[in-house]
């Protein structure tokens, strides 16, 4: 006769291990602080320029030219760098800023709608077209983010001159000069960026919509695009900021006979760079609208920017 017995298992609490779960409670709280600390020392540090820049922006010129931002705080202060700024009564254009603010909105706009309409197109390509070599071409596309604007100006210049010497129409100082440069170089971006974003949407929802009986010009107005405002709207916000604070593209093709709010600020500050406040006060003008701009569509942001990097 044979008995067995049953052994019941039993979970042993040690102290090292309650006393880490205990120091990783008590360190969790610590790093926070120490992390919230710094981000605010960074911030801080970040607002200072910021601060007398706005300070200089009410000085009179002989004050911001004679002593620091610093001392001038509840004294001396002034709204006439902004009336002059917005007349261009010191602009050495010719025109105000209001004006320029004309010139740079006609540059701006079509800048940044053209890379969106070209890239959403073969955006949906890569991602839901089958044709041989894609994988190649969307390479190539990658491989031209790091390609930079600079190098290309003086092979676009002679691209215009001939054009201008065949046709004999001038493009170099007009607005499409501006308009084709800028959104060539926004279509590599672009076309990652909304790939990425083209990739994550539900394949079963486009699948049904072909057994339906819908083209592709259909999946893609109707299904696709409403689904892509997200990563629409992140470029959008990368695009117009760009083109928006953008001098050298805007003064070699724009040229002075159209000049761009950064062309004006840089007159602003006189043959012999003695308007420093009259710049700080349009710089504050200028930033306004990519201000807006940005808060208006920052909720897309992150998640068209993330798209794509977890599946």
């Amino acid at each position: 006769m044979t008995s067995s017995t049953q052994v019941t298992p039993t979970i042993v609490k040690t102290r090292n291990a309650s006393a880490v779960s205990t120091a990783t409670k008590t360190t969790r709280p610590k790093r926070g602080i120490l992390l919230t600390v710094v981000l605010g020392i960074l911030s801080i540090l970040w607002l200072l320029p910021v601060l007398g820049l706005l300070v200089t922006s009410f000085r009179p010129t002989t004050d911001a030219l004679a002593t620091g931002w610093w001392t001038a705080l509840g004294k001396g202060l002034t709204l006439e760098n902004y009336s002059n700024a917005l007349s261009g009564a010191t602009s050495g254009t010719g025109q105000s800023l209001a004006g320029e603010f004309l010139n740079t909105v006609a540059i701006v706009l079509p800048a940044t709608i053209l890379p969106l309409m070209f890239s959403a197109f073969a955006a949906y390509g890569f991602t839901f077209l089958e044709f041989r070599g894609k994988e190649a071409f969307f390479a190539l596309v990658v491989g031209l983010l790091v390609v930079p604007v600079q190098i290309s100006l003086v092979p676009v210049l002679q691209t215009y001159s001939a054009i201008t010497k065949a046709t004999g129409i001038q493009i170099v100082g007009s607005y499409p000069a501006a308009w084709i440069v800028h959104s060539s170089f926004a279509l590599p971006l672009c076309i990652f960026i909304l790939r990425n974003y083209m990739a994550t949407l539900p394949n079963a929802l486009i699948e049904a919509a072909r057994v339906d009986g819908a083209s592709h010009f259909q999946i893609f107005w109707r299904l696709v695009i409403p689904m892509s405002i997200p990563a629409l709207a992140s470029f959008a916000i990368f695009q117009f900021i760009w083109v928006w604070n953008d001098y050298l593209v805007s003064y070699i093709f724009a040229g002075t006979t159209h000049p761009v709010l950064q062309v004006g600020l840089l007159a602003l500050g006189g043959q012999y760079s003695q308007g420093w406040n009259l710049v700080a006060a349009g710089a504050f003008v200028v930033m306004i609208i990519p201000l807006i701009v940005f808060f208006s569509l920052q909720r897309f942001f992150v998640r068209g920017l993330t798209a794509g990097s977890v599946k």
